[in-house]
């Protein structure tokens, strides 16, 4: 489903942050990419929902090439992946629930589908009570969990994980880690960086370790090794 062919990226400070990288995802694999801080994880990412593009190289999304999309194309593929975050990016001044249906709205999606579809998420995540609450009245924990919440409601294929529970305690850690599992086993495709080894050796399956911008392990089941 996801192919980096050769992706190499080159900052204007000439600092590289991919160089060379191949790899693919197929449909509904769990993937956690792992590496220290500035090992390239989160520029995959941004290549891949074209917030960045590649110097060199290409990434494709089936058989589509990311970064030719026009801009038409490229918002509708953005609504096949949900992206969660490590800063969450909830709306302060909206409700839970509607932090969720804003994100519906965005998409198209009508007032009755937004009725129906949010509690359901909301439930998903154990966070039913907390619907009409404010971000501020959350604990780091539980607004992470309106993030997936959000970034699951439109149904995407895929959705992409970036340093999620770099701001929580093991407890909520781990929380969001099964939460992401179910979500898997639901048939989307998860891909996590992080580079948390308790988190790695938690959820096994796939691991792409990367270093200085490239991939230096692709371990089928694997764990934490740098």
């Amino acid at each position: 489903m996801i192919y980096y062919d050769k992706v190499t990226k080159v900052y204007p400070d000439s600092s590289v942050a991919l160089n060379s990288v191949s790899f693919g995802v197929e449909p509904k694999e769990f993937v956690t990419i792992v590496g220290h801080s500035g090992a390239g994880k989160t520029t995959l990412m941004k290549l891949l929902i074209a917030e960045d593009r590649p110097t060199e190289g290409k990434v494709f999304f089936e058989s589509l090439n990311v970064h030719k999309l026009n801009k038409k194309q490229m918002s509708k593929l953005r609504r096949r992946i949900g992206t969660v975050f490590q800063d969450y990016r909830l709306i302060p001044n909206k409700t839970i629930y509607e932090n969720i249906a804003f994100a519906m709205e965005a998409a198209g999606r009508s007032d009755s589908q937004v009725a129906s579809d949010v509690p359901h998420v909301l439930e998903l995540v154990n966070l039913s009570h907390k619907i009409w609450n404010f971000p501020k009245e959350l604990s780091g924990g539980e607004r992470q969990r309106v993030a997936i919440a959000r970034a699951i409601v439109n149904q995407p294929d895929i959705i992409i994980a970036d340093e999620p529970t770099g701001n929580l305690d093991p407890t909520n850690t781990f929380e969001i880690i099964r939460i992401l599992q179910k979500i898997n086993e639901l048939g989307t495709t998860v891909i996590l960086t992080t580079h948390n080894k308790g988190v790695v050796d938690a959820v096994g399956g796939r691991v792409i370790t990367m270093e200085k911008g490239q991939v230096i392990r692709d371990d089928k089941t694997g764990k934490y090794i740098l």
